[in-house]
């Protein structure tokens, strides 16, 4: 049995990553997690496998030292330009039991299921139906899911399927890209449930998981944003974050005013509005709010407080759970929750 060490070494990372004519690619993850989530995999020789994001196709070479000469891979990629490419690459460098598509991978890929194994480099809305049809009996997929309807609040989370039904075995800290129905060409802004951005004067933008009550202006999300960035009150929470703890705890309160916003660039904030107020924490430890007396200001130190009592817990250290969802439009499958 190959491992994903012995993989790694057989597998030139920078020819898929810096190739010489297509350039290097930013659809690339930190080969230190894609080692990780194919090591929770547990891929075995001669086993079928699938993989969502085929990116630099680098993800799609390990694979195919994994499942050796008598398995085989699908790869798939929304970007058709991603998914030429690695066909290219892999062509070139003698490659024959991967194949990759330009396809919508949210709905599985059925012409060559059923799946042993299944691995996800973006994240869907809420684990797909489709993905668990095409799996085998004790089939395994590991793949990064949202704990709330907001943007980059996901967990990585291996899936056992048994009889059909999927079981959460594990979760870890992680995220990637969401996945979209068509190529994502802006990668500093969440590809799902962003209510509002600015793109001047500075890029800005607002997820407000209560979205359902706005109105078709989104004047409720445009109104909070607008709070968090003119002459908001400021105050300093703690020098550093722990962002994946944090991050974790707020959406495993499960509360429908939980907010995310991206009020300058590469940094995140994660706090409470409502049609009336708005307060959230940034990755810097920087609390902005509409007010001093802000009632959300009020809700985001309790929230801060509790985690604090609870001692900043591991995302490993949560209770994971399926919730079935019938969705319109034919997405139909499960969402994850986080409890304690």
């Amino acid at each position: 049995m190959t491992t994903v060490v012995e993989a790694a070494e057989a597998v030139p990372e920078r020819q898929y990553t810096h190739h010489e004519q297509r350039g290097t690619t930013p659809h690339r993850s930190n080969p230190f997690v894609v080692h990780r989530e194919l090591n929770t995999l547990d891929v075995h020789e001669g086993m079928n496998v699938v993989e969502f994001g085929t990116g630099s196709g680098y993800s799609g070479a390990l694979l195919s030292q994994l499942v050796g000469p008598s398995g085989r891979v699908t790869s798939l990629d929304i970007d058709a330009y991603l998914a030429r490419w690695a066909a290219v690459i892999h062509h070139g460098r003698g490659v024959r039991n991967v194949e990759c598509h330009d396809a919508d991978g949210t709905v599985g890929f059925p012409s060559r299921a059923p799946y042993q194994r299944m691995v996800a480099w973006c994240t869907p809305p809420l684990l797909p139906k489709g993905w668990v049809d095409q799996m085998v009996d004790g089939g395994i997929i590991v793949a990064p899911l949202p704990i709330a309807a907001v943007p980059n609040m996901t967990v990585v989370a291996k899936i056992v399927v048994r009889q059909g039904h999927p079981e959460v075995e594990s979760v870890a800290n992680g995220g990637y890209i969401e996945a979209t129905t068509s190529p994502k060409g802006d990668l500093d802004l969440p590809g799902r449930w962003v209510d509002w951005e600015n793109r001047v004067p500075s890029p800005s933008w607002i997820s407000v998981a209560w979205r359902d009550e706005d109105d078709r202006m989104r004047t409720g999300a445009r109104t909070a944003l607008d709070r968090l960035l003119k002459d908001a009150y400021t105050e300093t929470y703690a020098e550093e974050i722990n962002w994946p703890s944090w991050r974790t705890f707020a959406a495993s309160r499960a509360d429908h005013r939980l907010t995310m916003a991206g009020l300058a660039p590469d940094l995140w904030a994660i706090g409470h509005t409502t049609t009336s107020s708005a307060a959230v924490v940034q990755q810097d430890g920087t609390i902005l709010a509409d007010r001093s007396d802000s009632p959300s200001l009020e809700v985001l130190r309790g929230w801060l407080a509790a985690w604090e009592q609870a001692d900043r817990p591991a995302p490993e250290t949560y209770t994971p759970r399926l919730v079935p969802q019938d969705l319109t439009g034919g997405q139909d499958g499960w969402m994850l929750r986080l409890g304690r």
